[in-house]
């Protein structure tokens, strides 16, 4: 493990500038931009508005697919409404050459309605399909019954176009009463989303006490929350109907204690072969980052990787160098690069299970 940069404030994500930079959201409500020798830039300018609270701020960040040619970048963040807030994504074009890197042309692009007054389970984790669409992760903001409502945004997975439009072919649209951006309903807080070289969606979410969940999101699907779950409310009493109900997706794995999963990415480089397609979760109270074995869209094996790092594990992404980067949730958080030299000699097989 090399540690790329240090004195982060509560890193969320990162995305790769084309340059060998990096571009890192803090929670508090910064972009930095990174380079490979860990200089840290000062604050990005043209932030919209950001309500920075215990668990609330600036969250996701990812690069537009065409980046290269029209500089836009993507990052959601929790928007102050009044005594309220919502989560909402925006966009902007980025020039990050300078001595002070910018945004310029932002714009509010999505708002997740209704806006909910506490902080909790924002989800908000951001990923471009293949098809060029935008998909956005939402929590429930501990508002159980707004996962089941198709007049909620939240406990969804949300699907949009680049300029905050709704496709056409999205599963509920023209339906009496739901929201048309809806893609995937019945998640609890969705922290993760990873695109596999099928151009499969992952989803990973923090159950409750108990029951993190690992689903391939499908189209329309009902994912449960809160009728069915392998978890237990925080006073051990049982939610909603158990673990299975009829027209409701079973996960393809589950964490029970639970690890609190956050950043997912799959693996589909060069320099670990023996990853390619495995899903790697960042865990921030397990401390851990979990790879996950998957062939044929099952869940084969978990192998619990980087413990000796003592952290909380926020993200994790898949560098255009084939290394692993994963962001340390701390005031004084890392970057740290992981790559096969220190690796081989320590790595035992997958805990089957």
């Amino acid at each position: 493990m090399e540690t790329v940069a240090t004195g982060l404030n509560r890193p969320w994500s990162v995305a790769f500038l084309p340059d060998d930079k990096l571009l890192v959201s803090e929670r508090p409500g910064r972009l930095r931009v990174v380079d490979v020798n860990g200089a840290i830039s000062a604050p990005v300018t043209g932030l919209p508005d950001i309500k920075n609270g215990a668990l609330g701020g600036l969250l996701d960040v990812v690069l537009d697919p065409g980046f290269a040619g029209n500089g836009l970048v993507y990052f959601s963040y929790l928007e102050p409404r009044g005594a309220l807030s919502g989560v909402a994504v925006a966009r902007g074009r980025l020039d990050w050459q300078g001595a002070t890197p910018g945004l310029s042309d932002v714009i509010t692009i999505f708002r997740a309605e209704p806006a909910m007054e506490n902080e909790a389970n924002l989800g908000s984790r951001l990923m471009f399909g293949r098809d060029g669409m935008l998909y956005v992760a939402l929590g429930d903001r501990f508002a159980r019954d707004q996962a089941q409502s198709l007049a909620s945004h939240l406990g969804k997975i949300i699907r949009i176009t680049p300029e905050g439009g709704v496709p056409p072919d999205n599963p509920f649209v023209g339906v009496k009463g739901a929201l048309p951006e809806i893609y995937a309903i019945g998640m609890r807080n969705p922290e993760g989303l990873a695109m596999d070289a099928a151009g499969r969606l992952w989803e990973v979410e923090n159950g409750p006490k108990g029951g993190d969940e690992v689903n391939p999101v499908r189209k329309g699907a009902n994912y449960g929350w809160p009728v069915i779950t392998y978890g237990r409310d925080y006073d051990d009493k049982p939610i909603g109907a158990g673990t299975a109900h009829a027209g409701m997706e079973q996960p393809v794995y589950y964490w029970d204690p639970s690890i609190a999963p956050s950043g997912a990415a799959v693996y589909d480089g060069a320099l670990f072969p023996d990853w390619n397609g495995d899903l790697f979760v960042a865990a921030l109270k397990g401390q851990h980052l979990s790879r996950l074995v998957i062939r044929g869209g099952k869940v084969l094996a978990e192998e619990e990787m980087l413990g000796e790092l003592k952290a909380r594990i926020r993200d994790v992404r898949e560098g255009p160098d084939g290394a692993l980067y994963v962001l340390t949730d701390e005031e004084n958080g890392r970057i740290v690069k992981v790559t096969p030299s220190l690796l081989v000699s320590r790595m035992g097989q997958p805990v089957l299970k």
